[in-house]
């Protein structure tokens, strides 16, 4: 058996969850990677701004990566390249549109400004090494561009759908590409990694053209402005949004930096239509009155410092809710981000505003295929080896047990969570290894694990605050100067602790009292006033907030 040419498939995210979906693909000398994508930070991740992908072990292997190819340009895709690139320094290969908001994205971070971006067609072939060949297929999603790829291997084809669902009349006019699908399932299809997301759901997705009629009725009723919330990526359901202002003759304008960048960019490249005069800065719009005015905002996902949150929040500099404003959140949010979005509906409902949402109105289609549609796919390509790609645990399993039932995939189907190694080789396929994948914290110019330290301090100080212990000795003497002070934050109440806090001031003085050689030996006496103090406020207020003892010699 030639080892050399087996293909080893390591997801090292998006599979298990959410987002952050990348996967390498090993073969030979040769490592490629398909997509390079973030997830959103849940709520107890405090003060981190994005997760991402560990790609430690491609790092260690960086002289075999030939290249990351990317499928679409969501966030879920795209966002993590600003923070990998700088540490595994190989070219993207990205559609059209894809290449166009990844630098956009690449220009802001002084790190990544040199990255080599290549634009690439469908139908293509790309060679990567000695045992890859590459060649993208169109397929429907809730952005143009949206593509799948097919890898050649010494083994066989690997087809990885990337996000997709059927559309059969797409908002970009670019239907999926059926036939070479068809094609590929016709030469064999060794390995189908195939979108998971909506495994769940019976039937089929609806198409984005019928988002467009609810879409220009909510803005055909608007007695008065309306904002519009979506993902600055989704060029599609941004183009709709200005034809039906276009059509109801209102004016757009833009709220938030990153849509405003993403709109410059895809009408630059033909993505977007704007007719003349269409679009106007801030300081023009206010010129016109409310009925005459369309808002396209960032915020879909309630995301704390995105511009319908602050909006929300009543803290945005240029915009605030007027009495008979329509707001459509045209998302569905994230698994996680649900409270977020909760939390920002109800603020815009205090402020006298209309919210039309997903669950009370048609202001969102999602672009991921339903059961029928993934049916087909498997269909289509029937593969040799099946592993579901991209969703939470359950969604994996759902799309494997259609793959099951159809009878597809008999040499095996692999439901693998981030780190699984599955090796395929002439004569079976299994998992011989896990490798390190768990998500990486970006926190600030830091990135963290998320047993990081400083995380789990600050889920302490969020639970139960922190007591400062302050102890003045004498620098001459070593004695203690004066009487302990105890201040708190986020602790308890100031009426609450006056009692206490003298009380714990005696105990801290007594221990220096009767411990004077702990004096000398400040590493330790620290140690003995955190245990003390702790085991105190256990006893007496029943929390365990963090003390930091504090020496001061004067």
């Amino acid at each position: 058996m030639n080892h050399h040419h087996n293909l080893r498939v390591i997801p090292l995210g998006g599979l298990g969850e959410i987002g952050k979906n990348m996967m390498a693909l090993e073969c030979g000398d040769d490592i490629v990677v398909v997509d390079c994508g973030v997830q959103f930070p849940t709520e107890e991740m405090l003060g981190v701004d994005l997760i991402i992908p560990d790609v430690s072990y491609l790092v260690e292997r960086a002289d075999r990566v030939r290249g990351i190819l990317i499928t679409h340009g969501h966030e879920d895709h795209i966002g993590a390249l600003p923070h990998v690139l700088p540490q595994l320094d190989v070219p993207v290969y990205a559609p059209r549109l894809a290449h166009g908001l990844i630098s956009v994205k690449l220009r802001e971070h002084r790190a990544t400004r040199d990255a080599v971006v290549e634009p690439i067609d469908p139908d293509v072939s790309y060679q990567f090494g000695d045992n890859f060949k590459a060649s993208w297929f169109r397929v429907c999603h809730s952005i143009p561009d949206a593509m799948g790829i097919a890898l050649s291997t010494p083994l066989g084809t690997v087809i990885h759908t990337g996000d997709f669902k059927i559309d059969h009349t797409p908002v970009d006019g670019h239907t999926i590409d059926l036939n070479t699908l068809a094609q590929h399932g016709k030469d064999g299809v060794l390995l189908l990694c195939s979108d998971s997301t909506y495994a769940e759901v019976p039937g089929y997705t609806p198409s984005e053209q019928i988002l467009a009629d609810s879409l220009d009725r909510a803005i055909g009723d608007a007695t008065g402005r309306v904002m519009v919330a979506t993902f600055a990526s989704l060029i599609s359901r941004i183009q709709q949004v200005i034809d039906a202002a276009a059509r109801h003759h209102r004016k757009v304008s833009i709220v938030g930096r990153s849509m405003a960048d993403n709109v410059s960019m895809a009408a630059e490249m033909g993505y977007l239509s704007l007719p003349p005069d269409l679009l106007l800065s801030l300081n023009e719009i206010r010129g016109y009155p409310p009925e005459r005015v369309v808002l396209l905002t960032t915020g879909s996902q309630g995301e704390p410092t995105s511009a319908l949150v602050r909006i929300a929040n009543q803290d945005h500099r240029d915009v605030s809710v007027m009495e008979g404003d329509t707001v459509v959140i045209s998302a569905t949010p994230i698994p996680g981000n649900e409270l977020l979005v909760s939390r920002t509906i109800d603020n815009l409902l205090r402020q006298g505003a209309k919210v039309l949402y997903d669950r009370i109105a048609l202001v969102h289609v999602h672009g991921h295929a339903s059961q029928e549609e993934l049916k087909m796919m498997l269909s289509l390509t029937q593969p040799r080896y099946f592993v579901p790609v991209h969703g939470e645990y359950r969604h994996l399993m759902a799309h494997a047990r259609l793959a099951w039932d159809m009878g597809v995939a008999e040499a095996g189907i692999f439901v693998l969570e981030d780190g699984d190694v599955l090796e395929l080789s002439e004569s079976g396929g299994q998992v011989v290894e896990t490798v390190s994948a768990s998500p990486v914290l970006i926190d600030g110019p830091s990135a963290r694990d998320i047993q990081s330290q400083v995380l789990r301090e600050r889920r302490a100080l969020a639970k139960d605050g922190v007591v400062v212990v302050v102890v003045s000795v004498d620098r001459n003497t070593g004695a203690p100067a004066s009487p302990t002070k105890v201040l708190a934050s986020g602790f308890m109440e100031a009426n609450e602790t006056d009692a206490l806090f003298r009380t714990l001031s005696g105990l801290v003085d007594d221990l220096l009292t009767d411990s004077p050689e702990l004096l000398d030996r400040q590493d330790r006496l620290k140690n003995k006033i955190r245990d003390s103090v702790r085991r105190f406020l256990q006893t007496e207020a029943r929390r365990r907030p963090t003390i930091v003892p504090v020496l001061l010699e004067v």
